[in-house]
């Protein structure tokens, strides 16, 4: 056990030393690690900093895919605050890939954020709509041509708690309407978001990277690698199903002072990534 952490923390260190002397031109298709799927950040990690401080930590840690939330780019943005959003991204080398979660209770709200996404210019929403609007979101995901991902929030909330729950209100929707697999959440509502990656793949469209102390609504999030998930099993699944989308960190730890747990996040799946080939 102490040489598999040792190999773990030197690796830590590389991916660090890395992101400090390389300089990449563009956000790549993949992590450097040459994966079918890519490396990013959830918004809520920095609900508590500007974009300027979410786009500098994500610099430092080699992390170029951005799940944009509102409190960065209010939904009321103009066109020309939409394009400064995007050049101030791009001059860290960042792409906001999608937008949400946000939260649908009416008709109104879903015409809202589908407007907003597309005027933001990406094609998948993260969402959380009430059950009797889904027949709604199946119109829209038809007009727009977006993919829309319904987050889960284990016993948290009462509605889509896991993946099972979002799988059996979506199932007989539009295929692009599926599973923002949030691995932590899945967990604390008792579930092993290995096998849901492996059952419900071909809807998954993003997925949330955490860490959780437990199984029930006692666990609480914790750094990538202190708490119960399985992460060798999830990256072979992730290989096995050929996962495609983006895995974003959602740290909810230490939130005003989240900079040390998210590197040492990065940089344990990271070490995962190359430990596991």
């Amino acid at each position: 056990m102490k040489k598999i952490v040792f190999i773990l923390l030197t690796l830590f260190v590389f991916s660090y030393s890395y992101a400090q002397d390389t300089k990449r031109p563009d956000p790549q298709p993949a992590p450097e690690t040459r994966e079918s799927f890519k490396l990013g950040m959830a918004g809520w990690t920095f609900v508590n900093f500007d974009l300027e401080t979410t786009l500098k930590t994500m610099q430092r840690c080699d992390v170029h895919y951005l799940c944009i939330k509102d409190f960065h780019l209010p939904v009321e943005s103009t066109a020309a605050e939409i394009k400064a959003f995007h050049k101030k991204c791009a001059e860290y080398g960042v792409e906001g890939y999608a937008v949400g979660p946000l939260y649908m209770r009416s008709k109104e709200d879903i015409d809202k954020y589908f407007n907003y996404a597309k005027r933001v210019g990406v094609k998948l929403i993260i969402g959380v709509p009430n059950y009797d609007l889904l027949p709604y979101v199946d119109r829209k995901v038809k007009e727009y041509d977006f993919k829309y991902a319904i987050h889960l929030h284990g016993p948290d909330q009462e509605i889509y708690q896991d993946a099972d729950v979002v799988w059996e209100h979506t199932k007989d929707l539009d295929p692009r309407i599926g599973i923002c697999l949030d691995i932590g959440h899945d967990t604390r509502n008792g579930k092993d978001p290995v096998a849901d990656l492996k059952k419900y793949h071909t809807r998954i469209f993003d997925m949330h990277l955490k860490d959780v102390t437990g199984t029930t609504k006692l666990g609480y999030s914790v750094e990538v690698g202190r708490g119960i998930i399985d992460f060798p099993a999830l990256v072979k699944m992730m290989r096995k199903v050929n996962y495609t989308g983006v895995i974003s960190l959602e740290h909810e730890r230490d939130m005003k002072d989240p900079f040390l747990g998210i590197a040492e996040s990065i940089g344990y799946f990271r070490g995962i990534l190359v430990a596991t080939k």
